[in-house]
Formats: structure tokens, C-alpha cells, sequence
């Protein structure tokens, strides 16, 4: 994996590129206006200071070749959803982690984050390789259990008392994703609910608004 190229994941609803300083503009309105997103997170940007801080710590992780960070845009309307990244790169290993996904008020719901999540793992698994992707989540954070069990992650277990969050210690469930699965199970599986939210297009050339005709990846 290039951590100095520009990766750019994309479909007709979706756009991940890199993240950038320059995001703190885009995504400042998120950690100002709508401070229910942050709840379980361990790193809390819900102020420009705290948000400058987190994605100055997701491009330093970038830069020891750590963890790759993007930003989401939707382009139905050309708007920032908001920010996920691939962290806990081992590529001896083949494995790594999928988090710190997080999308404003408007968008959560939508069907963006399949979008997001076929994008990301399709890259890992036929791109990248990869063998195994794990997910954590605070054990008390239903929606994004739910979320990440909808995408066909295995829950593994519990680590219970595991890591220090800002209102103390916190348990956190583990979930994955392996390279087998994703062929077998979890890809198809992905296609088909995306492949139905396009044959309800209501267009006579709805095969170019396909999903998947437009994705590119640019090192």
C-alpha cells in the first residue's frame, strides 16, 4: 500500500479522498452543531480546536504508515458527509481496521454508508489483499453495532475494561470481516441490496447510474 498516493474510492453516490488539513473547514459545522455524534467516540472533535487535533492525529498516523484517513463526500448534492479510514495497517500480516467512521444528522440512514463500506472493503480485499478486517465499537453503541452487523461483520466477543474513554474505561465489542467471507458471503450480498436501490431508478438508462461502473482508484 501507497500511503503517499492519492486513493480515491468512488461510485455514483460516493466519494472517499484522502483527508487533508483542509477538511476542518467542511467538517467544523459537524462538530459544532451536532455534539450527539460524538457520544461513544474516544476522541471527541467537537470543537475546531479538538477538530484540527483529530485529523492532525489521523495524518500523522497516515504519515508512520499507520492508517489511511478520507473524507466522504455525497455527490448527490456535492456535499461532506463526513470522515472514515482504514487504521491498524499491518500489511506483513495482511490485516487491519476499519473505524472512526462518523456522517452528520442528514445523511445517517440514507444508504451512504453501504456505499462507503462496499467501496472500502472491495479495496481491501481485491486491492490490498488483505486477509481480515475488524471492526470495535463501545458496547453500548447499538447503532453502530447494528450498522456493522448489517454490512455482515461476525461479532468475535467482548474486551471487557479495555481502553480509557472520556467518561472513564469502556467495553468493546469486536467484530471482522474475512478475505473468505467477503468473496462468499458478504460481497454478494452488498451487490444485491445495492443493485436494488438502482433498478428503482425510475430512468430508461438507469444501468449508467449503476453503482459500481464509475468506482476508480487513483495511486
Amino acid at each position: 500500500m501507497d500511503f503517499n498516493a492519492e486513493i480515491i474510492l468512488e461510485d455514483v453516490r460516493v466519494k472517499l479522498s484522502p483527508l487533508s488539513k483542509q477538511a476542518t473547514k467542511h467538517l467544523l459545522q459537524y462538530s459544532l452543531n451536532e455534539p450527539e455524534t460524538w457520544t461513544y467516540s474516544l476522541q471527541q472533535p467537537n470543537s475546531e480546536v479538538a477538530l484540527e487535533t483529530y485529523i492532525q492525529t489521523a495524518l500523522q498516523a497516515k504519515k508512520e504508515e499507520k492508517a489511511y484517513p478520507f473524507i466522504v463526500t455525497d455527490k448527490r448534492d456535492n456535499s461532506i458527509a463526513g470522515s472514515t479510514r482504514l487504521y491498524d495497517i499491518n500489511r506483513y500480516h495482511k490485516t487491519c481496521s476499519l473505524g472512526y467512521t462518523w456522517y452528520g444528522k442528514a445523511y445517517r440512514g440514507t444508504g451512504l454508508n453501504t456505499h462507503c463500506k462496499y467501496l472500502l472493503l472491495k479495496f481491501i480485499f481485491e486491492t490490498l489483499h488483505f486477509e481480515r478486517v475488524e471492526f470495535r465499537a463501545d458496547y453500548n453503541n447499538a447503532r453502530s453495532i447494528k450498522a456493522m452487523k448489517n454490512i455482515g461483520a461476525t461479532v468475535e466477543g467482548v474486551l471487557r475494561n479495555n481502553c480509557t474513554a472520556p467518561n472513564g474505561r469502556r467495553d468493546s465489542i469486536v467484530l471482522s470481516i474475512l478475505s473468505n467471507e467477503w468473496f462468499e458471503e458478504v460481497q454478494p450480498m452488498l451487490l444485491k441490496r445495492l443493485n436494488t436501490e438502482y433498478t428503482h431508478v425510475k430512468s430508461p438508462n438507469w444501468l449508467n447510474l449503476h453503482p459500481f461502473l464509475n468506482t476508480r482508484y487513483v495511486r
